[in-house]
């Protein structure tokens, strides 16, 4: 069974950092085909891909948020980081982080982590 679990600080000071971990446990983050993705969910609003990071170390952003954002990995901890730079109360939101599956011309996000509130706030 694959688990996702981030974790963060839950409150952001506007112009600051936003950094979040997403711990897997039952699979390895350089297992073929796996791209180790960031969600989130502003609130009354819906779903927004932010990035990822393949099993090749390869990244892809969104590129609205490409200026902004960066994603890494740690294999020895089996974990994968999110950092968002000059993060405004627009970015108040729920960040996921999610496995991808991309083989054979499909790509689906099969495994979810709970989620996480994050409000940028003074």
């Amino acid at each position: 069974q694959v688990q996702l679990q981030e974790s963060g600080p839950g409150l952001v000071k506007p112009s600051q950092t936003l950094s979040l971990t997403c711990t897997v446990s039952g699979a390895s983050i350089t297992a073929n085909y796996n791209y180790w993705t960031w969600i989130r969910q502003p609130p009354g609003k819906g779903l927004e891909w932010m990035g990822a990071i393949a099993y090749t170390g390869y990244t892809y952003y969104n590129p609205s948020l490409e200026s902004r954002t960066s994603i890494s990995k740690d294999t020895a901890k089996n974990q994968f980081t999110l950092q968002l730079n000059s993060v405004t109360p627009e970015d108040t939101a729920v960040y996921y982080c999610a496995r991808g599956l991309g083989r054979g011309g499909s790509y689906y996000h099969d495994y979810w982590g709970q989620g996480t509130q994050v409000t940028v706030s003074s």
